[in-house]
C-alpha cells in the first residue's frame, strides 16, 4: 500500500458495541482499519483506551503521515460546540471531554466530532443513496432512532451536532413515557427493541431458538404473523408521522433510512411510504421519496471523514 495519499481523514466510528477507526481518503475509500470492542460497562478512562488503541494501530500504517484531521462520529447526546460525549450505552462517558482527549494523542491534528446519525448522513449524501439531492433526512433505526440533515446542499448538524434527532420528535401525544422524559417518541415506537417489546405485549411468541429480537419479528411478520405485522406497522406509523413533520418543516426531498431495522426490507417500507402518503398531505411534500440506506457498517467512518472533508466549518 502506498503513502502517497495526503488528503486523509483519521475517523473514529464509537458506540456502545465497538470503537472503530479508519484512514478514509476524499473519495471515501477506506485504506487502513482497527477495531476493539467497548468497555462500556467500565469506567472512562477504560473506554478511553479503547480509543487509544484504535488510534496507536492506525498511526503503524505509513498513510498516518498524510491525515489532515481526526473526524469523530460519536453515539449521543453530543455536545459538538464543547467536544463532550454522554452516549446513553456507555455509562462511564458522561461529559467526557472526547474531542480534547483525542486530540492529546494525534499530535495537533485538528478533530471535528458530530453525533452517529450526523456521520451516517454525511456518509449517505456524500457516497450513498442522498447523493444528489439539496435536501435529505437520514435516519438510523436500531436500538435508538437518530439522524441527521442535509439542507441547501450541506450537513446541518446544528450548534451541538444534534440536529435532526428525528427519534425524540413526539408523535402520539399521550404516548408511553421515553427515556429522555417526553412522551410517545418516535424511539419509543420505532426502534427495534420497542417493536419487539410491542410484539411480545400483543401476544407474538418467538420460534423454539427463544429470539425475541426485532429481526425475529420481521421474519415472521414476512410469513405472516399478523402480529408481527401489526407491530412493524405501529413503527411505520410513528417514522412516517416523523419524516413528515420534519419535511413540512424544512422540505427535505428524500428520506434515507438505515440501522438495522431497515434490514427489514419491505416488512418495513411498504407501510412506512403507505403511511407517509397518509401524513405528508402538503403540495410541497407530496413527491417526498423514501428509500433504504446504502453505505451499510462503513456509514459511521465514511461520514465521520466526510464532515471533515466536505463540510469542515
Amino acid at each position: 500500500m502506498s503513502s502517497e495519499f495526503t488528503d486523509l481523514v483519521a475517523a473514529l466510528d464509537i458506540g456502545g458495541t465497538k470503537i472503530a477507526g479508519a484512514l478514509v481518503d476524499d473519495t471515501g475509500r477506506i485504506h487502513v482499519k482497527a477495531q476493539r470492542a467497548t468497555p462500556a460497562q467500565e469506567d472512562a478512562d477504560a473506554v478511553m483506551g479503547a480509543v487509544e488503541e484504535v488510534i496507536a494501530e492506525l498511526r503503524t500504517s505509513p498513510l498516518w503521515a498524510g491525515a489532515r484531521a481526526v473526524g469523530i462520529g460519536s453515539a449521543g447526546p453530543v455536545d459538538a460546540s464543547a467536544g463532550t460525549v454522554s452516549p446513553v450505552n456507555v455509562l462511564g462517558w458522561r461529559g467526557f471531554p472526547l474531542v480534547a482527549r483525542v486530540g492529546a494523542v494525534v499530535d495537533g491534528l485538528p478533530v471535528r466530532l458530530v453525533g452517529d446519525g450526523v456521520a451516517m448522513t454525511a456518509a449517505e449524501h456524500w457516497q450513498g443513496a442522498a447523493r444528489g439531492y439539496d435536501n435529505a433526512l437520514c435516519l438510523v433505526v436500531s436500538t435508538g432512532v437518530g439522524g441527521g440533515l442535509v439542507l441547501n446542499g450541506r450537513l446541518h448538524p446544528g450548534p451541538t451536532g444534534n440536529a435532526g434527532h428525528i427519534g425524540h420528535i413526539s408523535v402520539e401525544l399521550a404516548g408511553d413515557l421515553c427515556p429522555c422524559g417526553s412522551r410517545g417518541c418516535v424511539e419509543r415506537i420505532a426502534s427495534g427493541p420497542n417493536i419487539a417489546r410491542r410484539a411480545v405485549e400483543q401476544g407474538w411468541r418467538p420460534g423454539p431458538d427463544g429470539d425475541t429480537t426485532a429481526a425475529a419479528v420481521a421474519a415472521a411478520a414476512a410469513a405472516g404473523d399478523p402480529v408481527a405485522i401489526a407491530s412493524f406497522e405501529r413503527a411505520a406509523r410513528a417514522l412516517a408521522a416523523g419524516i413528515a413533520a420534519t419535511a413540512t418543516l424544512v422540505e427535505v426531498e428524500i428520506a434515507v433510512v438505515g440501522g438495522g431495522v431497515a434490514g427489514a426490507g419491505e416488512v418495513l417500507f411498504t407501510p412506512l411510504r403507505r403511511a407517509l402518503g397518509e401524513y405528508a398531505k402538503l403540495s410541497f411534500v407530496r413527491g417526498l421519496r423514501v428509500v433504504p440506506a446504502r453505505m451499510g457498517t462503513e456509514a459511521g467512518l465514511v461520514g465521520a471523514a466526510g464532515a471533515v472533508l466536505l463540510d469542515p466549518c
